[in-house]
């Protein structure tokens, strides 16, 4: 499917996530995917994958049974139990009979068919394939972590457990535990059957033997050896014959363990065992720190055994492994591995070397960048904070990758490779860091001082700008590096010295350009490859040009109307020029744009030129644009990505798709064009996974229609887990926490981390939990009673937990009643003397006794203390200390009852004023009561009482109680942070306007963040006032027109001109026209732009497209109607330019004798450019173009200025050829030169007879004149030299009998001749290099002597496009510059029409 594919990780801590089939394919699971790969001892290749689970796949196994080994099953978190066919992947069949989290699974060797697997709880499922019987079996009451089927008896099955036990189960027997293996005293991880069926002797020392002076296992009996492996860092191997351990395995401590990593600490461990088929003497298994052993049981000591990949470093897992399988693949052994370290290895385990490793990705492909200076060198930015740097043209391995993770720690979501210095790599995180790593060096990376608040959307190196391009030449680097982030603010930074502060470009961007207003967060930037041009988009869909290194203003894009997240130029060697000027954008809203901004590049306007129109519309993508690249190898090729999960190749000058990649199973964020072959494109998303591609072999040529991306997405979207409620004793009912797994983003606004740029538009990047820690499962200690009655009504297939509710229901209910007929007696502030009334009669008459004693003897009373212990109750009698010693034990019994406000009652009604205060403030009690009584206690208590009541205030969330408080202290600047800080911006600010200066510059902090969380949420004309109220009109005007309507745009241009945003309110209200025409409401257009006097140049242009569009509705090329018009515009009796000068005089005001006004008019309208539509451009367009260009015809007719009339003439029937409207191109001559070349010739008159450049031009339009002319004889059958008198009638003489002699010019033959040789030796020329690319390769066998021709060839194709070139530069400009109909088509029309008479 794909030459190269770096997959999803497998999943941690899994008894059994991956295996691998006789035929060697290989599966595992990767989040809620299984994928499928092709392993030889060569190479693997990923061949699909097997997606239907909607969580974490927890167990992956195929079927042994001879036949059926392309049957496969997998289990997940979603507790389904799914079987496919791995070869037609697709899914056979389903189970959910699990109620529980599945984490075992296994396929019987023996019995045909047969899959058990386990679950958390203890249920053992048995599931016959073939013919969809289940079978539960509840054997003990313990989690389990794995299970294995016996490869010698159909009926034995041995399950491990979380607490150490082995069980061997019969399920012939209904489940009953054949043997109990004690020995483990922890998790077991796996279990391993020998595959020899007798228990042959073992060198080692036997269990029975606790003196160890065993040292061969004697006899052979039968059953079957098993081995297992646990977290207590120990293998057994037991005797099913005689159910005993019979060897005992401890893992060796091995030094080539990795830094860091603790043997003693358990959590590091995961110990999985594998006993290869073909060798019963030996087993492989996991070390601590990524190493994998293999036993040889016959042996003793340190021979017994052996390290893999110990003849090199760097063979190993850097850490701990999960699974191991193994299979024949020739006359070799192999041995697939699955580690934390996110590789997958295959080992030999004949020489027990490592044949190739596959790295695998954890988290989602942010970015790519190939290194511009290091061929083939591409670096993958990916979520789980690490950077993957991937030599692709390398020969003896093609998953040549390094990774680097020093000093990241955070989702990396932008790289930039140095333009000149080879290795050196900028990255960006998530949590706003940038740094810098050299790869080809072991060093930490370096690492700015100044970070961003959010995710860094972009980096881009660039030519430093002030402050840090001061200095002489020797004093600061060649390039500096930028970077953008989802704050919206790009920096520069100097890489050599990434300590220092970097700066804001904002502010040299403000000096320079004199701006005022708030400028719109940065999303992204894109530096021209010379240097000389930086393109900046922004979060309201604009896009600014400016000049290095002062970064002066050019122009602005004003066509996105959401945040761009992807800008692009065009490469610099391109074979037409021109094409470097390109720029390309992508937004949310799914459309690229590509504008052409060559003109107000080498042409600087004085004032600031906005580009409304773009030169071309690619549009087939449904959701937001993630990522552009434009081919190094093509002119104008172009490949974008997007969230509809699909990558779209274009041709940007046919305006065209050329193909369309399907292959990711997610949505796409990144894209690279291969650096060396032209076919091959690199695609990264938030599946995963990185794929390589060929743009030749897809069979789709546009995206997928939106419903079908819909689908897609509820496909991958998490199914929510229902709450269940836990039933506590003692306790009411509690609802689980529940974690909800998000969707993934890692993404703009996030990519990053939680929610960068949120679904829909403002979709923020989430990231996919990763399986960090083992699968944490609670043991719940029961009664062995509730065991027994779980057993046994499991087993009958009923859930004994429902009566268990009902009882405790209804209990609950009786309790209920039995409360609410009792009336509750208030609590006893004194509940320790009151008890003491409640005594036996002879004790009370004690009490009196020993109270005459105490009053009557003066303090003499012997042993008895009134109001403290056993005669607590007599300090109510006594004196006032008695009565204190009473107090101070209620107020210690209230303490430890939590009854807090009696003890305040207690200090109060003692006087300790302070005492009830400090321990209300303590506990969080204050009352409003308690605090109007604190200025008894003095000012400085009652303060500290204020400030404790609004933390406790706020503790509950009653921030407006709280924020009152502090204004009764005299915190007014804190109450209204206080409000700020929570969301209050409408309370806040209505305090501020009360209490404050006006000028105050709290006060427009609190507009502005309101205003700026507004904008966020949508809410823009609240927004708006807020910035209003800041005097920040030019923002208040931006943020209304932000939603784009047509309402919104006029509301918007009505208020920037009233606050005097003169320009701003020139562009929106042209903008908003533009829209009104677009739905051909002409009325509402000009009045529009009736409010704006700058804008009357375009009222001009508009007037011409809508007579012209009236004029052409009875044809075929208006087929649509106008919602409302002027009655100016339906006139047709008149000639079109005299109509038009009718309707500017009357309607406009335009005075023909008023030159200057004119010349303003030109000079305004000629600034604006309309670039060539292509075939497939919308007609609206086209005659929004023409109408242009005839205006500016008018204008310079009117100011007698006739070079220019016949130049904008050729430009109007030139622009509609070269759209191919033939009709529009017809209609067109028939309504500006009404008597065909008469009317030509009336201009021709006027034109100054030296000038050869006009009567070049007028030639040309001549041809065109005529070129409809000729297909129009060549219908009706007519003979060249016959007249007709009515063509003579409307075209003249001239035209009917010799317009063949004006379009068989030859001197533009031989111009159309030479331009068409060139653009076929060009094509061929392109053709040769690639197959020269071809015979590279080493799969193809091409002869040498092929190699040769192709050279010689090449070298004639490139004389004779000399020879032609010459041919070129010997015609005069005037005939090469200007259009003219295609001689070549002339002539064969002619032809057809001689031959047809």
């Amino acid at each position: 499917m794909h030459e190269r594919h770096l997959p999803a990780s497998p999943n941690w801590y899994c008894s059994r996530c991956s295996d691998i089939n006789s035929k060697g394919v290989f599966g595992f699971g990767a989040k809620n995917t299984v994928y499928l790969l092709n392993v030889t001892a060569a190479s693997p290749a990923v061949t699909g994958e097997l997606a239907g689970h909607t969580e974490r796949v927890s167990g992956f196994a195929f079927c042994p049974n001879e036949g059926q080994e392309h049957v496969c099953c997998s289990t997940s978190d979603d507790k389904k139990v799914k079987i496919w066919d791995a070869e037609q992947k697709t899914l056979l069949k389903e189970h959910n009979v699990h109620q529980n989290t599945i984490t075992a699974v296994h396929w019987s060797p023996v019995q045909k068919l047969l899959l058990v697997t386990g679950d958390e709880k203890g249920i053992v499922v048995c599931y016959w394939f073939s013919s969809n019987d289940t079978q539960s079996f509840f054997p003990e009451p313990r989690t389990i972590f794995c299970l294995s089927c016996s490869p010698h008896d159909e009926n034995l099955i041995a399950v491990g457990y979380k607490d150490g036990m082995i069980a061997v189960i019969d399920i012939s027997k209904k489940g009953e535990v054949v043997h109990r293996l004690r020995g483990h005293d922890d998790e077991i991880h796996a279990l391993a059957w020998c595959p020899r069926p007798r228990e042959e002797p073992l060198y080692g020392r036997s269990e029975d033997n606790a003196d160890g002076s065993s040292g061969v296992t004697e006899g052979a009996e039968v059953g079957c050896y098993l081995a297992s492996g646990s977290r207590d860092q120990t293998m057994r191997i037991w005797s099913t014959a005689r159910g005993k351990g019979v060897m005992t395995l401890k893992l060796p401590f091995l030094k080539r363990r990795g830094a860091g990593v603790d043997p003693t600490v358990k959590e590091r461990l995961w110990l999985t065992v594998h006993w290869p088929k073909e060798r019963s003497s030996q087993i492989v298994s996991s070390c601590f720190g990524g190493e994998i052993v293999v036993w040889d049981l016959m042996k003793s000591g340190k021979q017994k055994w052996s390290l893999l990949g110990s003849s090199s470093d760097g063979q190993n897992h850097s850490r701990i492994v999960f699974n191991m399988s193994s299979f024949r693949s020739g006359d070799r052994e192999l041995l697939l591995s699955t580690s934390m370290d996110r590789e997958i290895k295959c080992w030999d385990l004949a020489s027990l070397e490592c044949c190739w490793t596959l790295p695998t990705l954890g988290g989602f492909v942010y970015c790519l960048s190939f290194s511009p200076v290091g061929t083939g060198c591409l670096a993958l930015g990916v979520g789980d904070s690490m950077i993957r740097v991937w030599n692709t043209l390398s020969i003896q391995n093609q998953y040549d990758i390094k990774t680097f993770w020093q000093g990241i720690k955070s989702k990396v979501t932008a790289l930039a490779w140095h333009p000149l210095k080879e290795g050196s790599l900028a990255f960006g995180t998530d949590d706003g860091k940038v740094g810098i790593y050299e790869v080809y060096s072991n060093k930490p990376p370096q690492i700015s001082s100044t970070y961003h608040r959010r995710t860094v959307y972009s980096l881009s190196w660039g030519p430093p700008v002030p402050p840090m391009s001061f200095g002489g030449a020797g004093d600061k680097p060649a390039y500096s590096l930028y970077s953008c982030a989802g704050e919206g603010v790009i920096f520069q930074h100097d890489p050599w010295k990434l300590s220092g502060e970097a700066s804001n470009i904002d502010k040299l961007i403000r000096d320079t350009n004199n701006i005022k207003h708030k400028m719109p967060p940065h999303t992204d930037l894109s530096w021209k490859p010379d240097g000389s041009i930086l393109a900046i988009g922004n979060e309201d869909g604009s896009i600014e040009v400016l000049k290095a290194p002062m970064l002066k203003l050019l122009c602005t894009v004003q066509q996105h109307h959401k945040i761009i997240n992807s800008l692009r130029w065009h490469h610099q060697h391109s074979s037409q020029n021109e094409l470097q000027y390109l720029l390309a954008s992508g937004s949310s809203n799914a459309i690229i744009y590509i504008h052409d901004l060559r003109s107000a590049i080498e042409n600087p306007s004085e004032s600031l030129v906005s580009v409304t129109e773009p030169f071309r519309t690619l549009s087939g993508h449904t959701n937001k644009i993630t990522g552009l690249a434009w081919s190094p190898h093509h002119d104008g090729r172009l490949v974008t990505v997007c969230y509809d999960g699909t990558a779209q190749v274009w041709d940007v000058l046919k305006e065209e798709p050329v193909c369309n990649y399907r292959g990711h199973s997610g949505r796409l964020l990144c894209v690279q064009w291969s650096a060396v072959h032209p076919d091959l494109i690199w695609t990264g998303g938030d599946d995963f996974t990185l794929q390589e591609w060929d743009v030749s072999k897809q069979e789709h040529i546009t995206p997928p229609k939106s419903k079908k991306r819909t689908e897609m997405e509820k496909k991958r979207a998490p199914q929510k887990k229902p709450k269940k409620k836990k039933k506590v004793p003692g306790k009411g009912g509690m609802k689980a926490e529940e974690s909800e797994m998000p969707l993934g983003d890692e993404v703009k606004g996030a990519a990053g981390s939680g929610a960068e740029e949120g679904q829909s538009d403002n979709e923020e990047e989430e990231e996919e939990k990763e399986n960090t820690d083992a699968p944490s499962v609670t043991d719940r200690s029961r009664d062995s009673s509730v065991d027994t009655r779980a057993s046994d009504r499991l087993h009958n297939g009923e859930k004994f937990s429902h009566a268990v509710k009902r009882e405790v229901k209804e209990e609950k209910k009786r309790d209920k009643i039995d409360l609410s007929l009792k009336k509750r007696k208030p609590r006893s502030i004194l509940p320790l003397s009151t008890s003491m009334d409640h005594r036996p009669k002879d004790e009370l008459q004690q009490d009196c006794l020993t109270l005459a004693a105490v009053r009557h003897s003066h303090g003499r009373s012997g042993t008895c203390v009134p109001g403290a212990g056993d005669h607590i109750q007599l300090g109510l009698f006594t004196d006032r200390d008695a009565l204190y010693r009473m107090m101070q034990e209620e107020e210690e019994s209230h303490v430890e009852a939590a009854h807090y406000d009696s003890v305040l009652y207690l200090r109060l009604w003692r006087g300790d004023l302070i005492g009830a205060l400090n321990l209300a403030m303590e506990k969080g009690e204050l009352t409003d009561h308690l605090l109007g009584l604190a200025p008894m206690a003095g000012y400085q208590v009652w303060l500290r009482t204020v400030e404790a009541y609004v933390k406790q205030l706020c503790h509950h969330e009653q921030f407006l109680k709280a924020a009152s408080h502090l204004l009764s202290i005299h915190k007014l600047y804190e109450a209204i942070s206080l409000l700020k800080s929570h969301q209050f911006y409408r309370e806040a600010i209505a305090l501020a306007r009360a209490r404050l200066q006006p000028d105050d510059p709290v006060l427009k902090d609190l507009y502005m963040s309101w205003a700026a969380v507004l904008e966020k949420d949508g809410h823009y004309a609240t927004a708006a006032k807020c910035y209003l109220a800041t005097d920040s009109s030019f923002d208040a005007a931006k943020v209304i027109g932000k939603k784009g309507d047509v309402t919104s745009l006029k509301t918007a241009a009505h208020l920037a001109q009233i606050t005097g945003e003169t320009e701003l309110a020139h562009s929106l209200s042209l903008r908003c026209a533009k829209d009104m025409i677009a739905t051909q409401d002409w009325t509402a257009a000009q009045d529009v732009l009736r409010t704006q006097d700058s804008l009357l140049g375009h009222r001009l242009v508009f007037s011409v497209n809508e007579i012209l569009t009236q004029r052409l509705a009875d044809t075929d090329v208006v087929s649509w109607s106008s919602s409302s018009s002027h009655w100016w515009s339906s006139s047709r009796e008149e000639v079109f330019f005299s109509a038009v000068f009718r309707v500017w005089q009357r309607e406009f005001g335009v005075d023909p004798a008023d030159v200057h006004k004119l010349k303003t008019l030109h000079q305004q309208l000629k600034a604006i450019e309309n670039p060539p539509l292509t075939t497939t451009g919308p007609v609206k367009q086209l005659l929004s173009h023409i109408s242009l260009d005839v205006t500016l015809c008018a204008l310079s007719e009117l100011l007698c200025d006739w070079s220019s009339v016949v130049e904008q003439l050729l430009r109007a029937l030139s622009r509609a050829s070269e759209a191919g409207n033939f009709t529009l191109m017809a209609e067109l001559s028939l309504l500006l030169f009404p008597h065909g070349l008469e009317s030509v010739a009336l201009y021709k008159q006027k034109l100054d007879p030296s000038d050869e450049r006009s009567l070049a031009i007028s030639q040309s339009i001549e041809a065109f004149v005529c070129y409809p002319f000729m297909y129009e004889k060549c219908s009706n059958g007519h003979h060249l030299t016959l007249n007709d008198g009515d063509e003579e009638k409307r075209n003249g003489e001239a035209q009917s009998d010799g317009f063949w002699k004006i379009l068989l010019s030859e001197a533009h033959a031989d111009l159309q001749a030479n331009q068409r040789a060139v653009a076929e030796i060009q094509k061929r020329v392109s053709s040769l290099i690639q197959q020269h690319s071809r015979c590279k390769d080493p799969e193809t066998s091409l002869e040498g002597s092929a190699g040769e021709t192709g050279s010689e060839s090449l070298s004639v194709l490139t004389a004779q496009v000399a020879e032609h070139h010459k041919a070129l530069a010997a015609v005069p400009e005037h005939i090469r510059k200007h259009p003219f109909p295609d001689v070549m088509e002339c002539c064969i029309v002619l032809l057809h029409m001689e031959k047809t008479l």
